[in-house]
């Protein structure tokens, strides 16, 4: 959860308690809560609004797809990456290689 590791969250949590206090932690969390909710709706809304003002032959379309790696990826690796066979990385002395040939 947003490369949070159990340390920091526990940090984070003591944090809160400190400042809120006991008392009012219960109602910030419940506002920030509330407040996640609402901007999720409106991002939400706005993908729809995007999806319906480009028409039906973009249906399929999806925001992430305009991320300049992702674009990359779609329009000039997806169709290697389906005729490529997957290769396993080769064994030494029954190990693993301390890289990933896929990855690099």
């Amino acid at each position: 959860m947003f490369n949070i590791g159990a340390g920091e969250f526990i940090v984070l949590g003591v944090l809160a308690l400190l400042i809120f206090g006991p008392d009012q932690l219960p109602k910030a969390a419940s506002q920030i809560g509330r407040v996640l909710r609402q901007l999720r709706q409106m991002a939400d809304s706005a993908k729809n609004d995007i999806r319906e003002g480009l028409g039906p032959e973009f249906k399929d379309f999806d925001v992430q797809d305009l991320h300049p790696k992702r674009f990359v990826q779609k329009h000039f690796w997806e169709d290697e990456e389906e005729s490529r066979p997957k290769r396993r990385a080769s064994l030494l002395n029954g190990k693993r290689p301390p890289f990933d040939d896929e990855a690099t």
